[in-house]
């Protein structure tokens, strides 16, 4: 395996563990959901936590994204909620 299939399917999984996450906290469900929410929140999420100078403090990268894409998945539902 090459390691830019492996980079993909680990951004796959910490996108679809992310959606799970933040679909606990404003509801949904679905893989697929989960996935695109995770994503789309693992960009808003890096870019309002670098602007805002936000740094975790988390020891482990993997769970630093994971939990960063997760926030940013809530704030990208709760806009969507907000807007529709």
């Amino acid at each position: 395996m090459s390691d830019q299939t492996r980079d993909l399917i680990v951004f796959a999984i910490i996108g679809i563990i992310a959606g799970f996450l933040a679909s606990l906290v404003v509801g949904g469900d679905g893989l697929i959901r989960y996935l695109v929410t995770g994503i789309i929140g693992a960009f808003v999420g890096g870019y309002l936590f670098k602007a805002l100078g936000i740094n975790l403090g988390i020891g482990s990268p993997l769970i630093s994204q994971i939990v960063t894409a997760a926030i940013g998945a809530i704030v990208v539902v709760v806009l969507a909620r907000l807007i529709a």
